[in-house]
């Protein structure tokens, strides 16, 4: 009996514990009782906040195994401010409200959508100010749906909390003029970590998709993310160049594609400023353009370069605070013709940049001191191994190799880019199928030049130009050069070429040098400086004129003969003096003009014929920087002589002078009776003695004029007296 009534009571209050249990985890006991208890609570939290709860269900969390109190549409107001609630539950431990002295375990807030207008009204107590600061200045709208739980501790104060939810179509601003729209993401964060999902947003020509971010508050600020994007930038989208603004020749991108993959990581210090960060990315740029609005150029490239294009080529970059990598490989276009590989790895370490090109290239290209040039169409093979830190650059490694064509060089040290110093330079070039070049440049106590072969064709149209600065006023260094075969202008050949010499801040201060033309055919070349004026003397002789007057337009057609030249050089100055002998004129465009205007049709066509004979020319010059000043040009020859002078800079040529058949001239000079006493004949005799020209005008376009003249100067003639006594002396 006893233990059918202890099995009932069981039973019954089983029974009555289910269906207690069923009712509050459902329908709950709707209650008044605890609205004090709950307000008193939070105020203790934060007195701020102004609770005013409806009817107040008491139910059971089935699966926390944990009574609580909910109530629904709350008003909650912060700072008097009201915030949209849904939801509110508050968690009690059971075994305080059995001994009537009830605590709260947890509070969780459910709360309608919260417009970012109303966040920002309440964002005036937020911590840290530059979070209120980039709330207000820089967010325009968007909405949050939140769920927020808050945990208590055993003195029902705050102790933790979790916030979980997500936020869309968040707009803003978070670079000028750079909007940031269409932004949604979920989120969950509590005391120490922040996590965002599912981020997608637009910024710019930027879309990103599938992102994540974790921020970490243990221990200062840590924030880890990884997140996709994909870029479209053209010209229509200029307000966005912003973005890229600090890298070089953006103002010419006209066209950037690309798909990506990134990773960052940034941490904070307690003040938030950035301790350390790492940024990596790594995709595909399907098209970048750059259209330059100033055409690239430099001595070695025979074209300009408009247009440059880099497509479909992989990307990987790793930014961090201590070094930064970039590598791009794949395909690139010049002129928008066709593509070409290339390879580029670009390091930043500290205060050193570094820079490595591998590229096929097949647009001219042109190395004008060696005659190297590369035709349009073949291919070759370039790469570079730069790197800067301050005004340091160096070139640890270049080679161009092209067929049989091969020029590399190391360790090439420049400061503000003026040359300090190399280590070797090796040069091999094939021209019309022949070897043109094969030496080697060695740096060490002296600079030593030798090799076989070395094309100085070119050599006398780059000494002949006007020299701006100087890039080598570093080098302090003897110097020997060693030639077996040098290809000179007008393809003569110049045999066992050796100088010595001495470079002081960049100038050659002295040269003994001796080369063999063939045929008992030579060249001799000194120079000495004075160290008491510090001026220099530049002698030179040669046994071929032609090869060293290349040059020089006032030379064509100038055949044999033999040279002196003599130089005074003070500074920038230069006092010289050139003689030539025994040479001829032969189709030099000048003199055949000048000669047919005069109606000297016989002198004429021996000068497009046989040629013009001359004894002797000499020219007396003065040169700087701007001026070549010619004080006089005289040339005696058997059928004619002539006497002028003038002067040339870059914009015009200006000369006169006058010009006399052999046999008028002969005639006047018998009629004078003592030779050193010269005076104007009164008698000229008859006929035409000769003519007075002008030559001028810029270059290619020198409008040349005649006179016909019947009395020729005492000057002329006493010059031409003077100078065929030495000869005749001489002989």
């Amino acid at each position: 009996m006893i233990k059918n009534i202890t099995v009932a009571l069981i039973v019954t209050f089983f029974i009555i514990f289910t269906l207690t249990a069923i009712i509050l985890s459902t329908l709950g006991v709707e209650t008044n009782r605890f609205n004090n208890l709950i307000t008193k609570k939070i105020n203790q939290s934060n007195t701020n906040i102004e609770l005013k709860l409806n009817k107040i269900k008491f139910k059971l969390d089935v699966k926390e195994i944990s009574l609580f109190l909910e109530t629904t549409n709350p008003l909650i107001y912060y700072r008097s401010i009201e915030i949209p609630s849904k939801n509110i539950k508050v968690y009690m431990d059971f075994v305080s409200l059995i001994k009537a002295k009830p605590k709260i375990k947890k509070i969780n807030l459910v709360f309608n959508n919260i417009k970012i207008e109303e966040l920002k009204k309440l964002s005036v107590t937020f911590k840290p100010s530059n979070f209120t600061s980039f709330l207000n200045n820089k967010i325009k709208k968007g909405k949050i749906n939140t769920k927020l739980e808050i945990y208590l501790d055993q003195n029902n104060l705050f102790d933790n909390f979790i916030a979980s939810g997500s936020v869309s179509n968040l707009n803003g601003e978070i670079i000028k003029n750079i909007p940031l729209v269409k932004t949604n993401f979920n989120f969950f964060a509590d005391k120490s970590d922040v996590l965002l999902k599912n981020i997608f947003s637009e910024v710019g020509p930027i879309r990103i998709k599938d992102g994540d971010l974790k921020a970490n508050f243990s221990s200062g600020v840590s924030i880890e993310s990884n997140f996709e994007t994909n870029i479209e930038y053209n010209s229509k989208l200029l307000k966005y160049k912003n973005l890229i603004k600090d890298f070089k020749f953006v103002e010419n991108m006209s066209e950037f594609k690309a798909d990506l993959k990134n990773n960052f990581i940034i941490n904070f210090d307690h003040t938030y400023k950035i301790k350390k960060y790492n940024l990596k990315s790594n995709g595909k740029i399907i098209n970048a353009n750059f259209n330059f609005k100033k055409p690239l150029e430099n001595f070695f490239l025979n074209e300009k370069i408009k247009k440059f294009s880099i497509i479909n080529s992989e990307i990987k970059s790793n930014l961090n605070s201590l070094k930064k990598t970039i590598n791009i490989s794949g395909k690139y276009t010049l002129n928008q013709d066709k593509a070409l590989l290339f390879d580029l790895e670009n390091i930043i370490y500290n205060e050193l940049l570094n820079l490595k090109v591998n590229v096929d290239y097949k647009k001219p290209l042109e190395f004008e001191l060696i005659n190297y040039k590369k035709t349009n169409n073949l291919a070759s093979k370039i790469f570079i191994d730069f790197e800067k830190k301050k005004n340091i650059s160096k070139i640890n490694e270049f080679s161009l190799s092209e067929g049989k064509n091969l020029i590399s060089a190391k360790n090439i040290i420049f400061d503000k880019n003026k040359f300090l110093s190399l280590k070797k330079i090796s040069i091999k070039t094939v021209k019309d199928g022949k070897k043109n070049n094969d030496f080697s440049i060695f740096w060490g106590k002296k600079i030593k030049v030798e090799g076989k072969h070395f094309d100085a064709s070119n050599l006398p149209k780059i000494l002949s130009r006007k020299k701006t600065k100087n890039n080598f006023s570093h080098i302090n260094k003897d110097v020997e050069i060693d030639f077996k075969n040098i290809i000179a202008p007008l393809s003569e050949s110049l045999k066992n070429f050796k100088l010595i010499g001495k470079i002081e801040k960049g100038k050659l201060t002295e040269i003994s040098s001796k080369g063999d033309f063939g045929s008992d055919n030579f060249l001799d070349i000194t120079l000495k400086k004075d160290k008491n004026n510090q001026k220099k003397y530049l002698e030179v002789y040669s046994d071929l004129t032609r090869p060293l007057l290349t040059e020089y337009n006032f030379f064509k057609g100038l055949t044999g003969g033999n040279l002196l030249y003599s130089s005074t050089i003070e500074g920038d100055n230069y006092v010289s003096k050139l003689k030539i002998e025994n040479f001829k004129l032969i189709n030099a465009p000048g003199m055949v003009k000048l000669l047919s205007l005069a109606d000297l049709g016989g002198l004429a066509d021996l000068a497009e014929g046989e040629g013009l004979s001359f004894d002797i020319m000499e020219i007396n010059m003065e040169k700087n920087n701007e001026l070549l000043k010619i004080n006089e040009i005289l040339a005696l020859g058997p059928s004619i002589s002539v006497l002028m002078e003038g002067y040339q800079n870059q914009s015009v040529t200006s000369l006169r002078g006058t010009l006399v058949p052999a046999k008028g001239l002969n005639k006047i000079i018998s009629k004078i009776p003592v030779l050193g006493d010269i005076i104007i004949p009164k008698e000229v005799g008859e006929g035409l003695f000769g003519i007075s020209f002008k030559m001028k005008g810029p270059p290619g376009k020198i409008r040349t004029t005649i006179n016909p003249i019947r009395t020729i100067t005492p000057r002329f003639i006493q010059k031409i007296i003077e100078k065929k006594k030495n000869l005749n002396n001489f002989n």
